[in-house]
């Protein structure tokens, strides 16, 4: 396999991923959070608990983990072909996943999943509020990290071709 077929083949799954995670994503800001901003506090911290354990399973990790990788390699590549239609799109669609998407997911959201998860069924209860308001925040910036890093890998596969 020559270098530009590595490339397409990183560069179409990381579109994949990116566009995958970027749905999952969607979905909480578009509707998951919303609907557990509306009920009581206490139940709303404790489905939110049970999403936080419940996604650490093989297939999400596989999509998240997977274009994480995807994309770190893919960053690193595009030194080889900087100069190739595309080479800059790529190393920023990369480097928008990675930050965007991975980057904030391990500096908000996870911190603030954490913080949730360690604090008494009252206290957790009284932060329900302010918690839905910034994961929800950042969810939106990892949202449209995720998507438009799966839009510009899209566009690069077809200027690879």
């Amino acid at each position: 396999m020559d270098k530009t077929s590595l490339a397409t083949g990183l560069t179409f799954v990381a579109a994949i991923g990116c566009g995958t995670i970027g749905g999952i994503f969607y979905a909480f800001s578009s509707f998951v959070m919303k609907a557990l901003g509306r009920i009581p506090p206490q139940h709303g911290v404790a489905a939110m608990n049970s999403i936080n354990i419940a996604v650490i399973n093989p297939s999400f990790m596989l999509a998240f983990m997977g274009t994480t990788l995807v994309c770190a390699a893919l960053a690193v590549g595009s030194y080889f072909w900087w100069q190739q239609p595309g080479g800059k799109l790529v190393f920023a669609a990369a480097l928008l996943y990675l930050v965007g998407a991975f980057g904030v997911t391990m500096v908000f959201n996870q911190p603030l999943n954490l913080k949730l998860a360690g604090m008494e069924p009252a206290q957790a209860a009284a932060f329900w509020p302010q918690y839905v308001e910034t994961w929800t925040l950042w969810n939106h910036v990892r949202t449209a990290a995720s998507l438009l890093a799966s839009a510009l890998l899209v566009v690069v596969s077809l200027v690879m071709k």
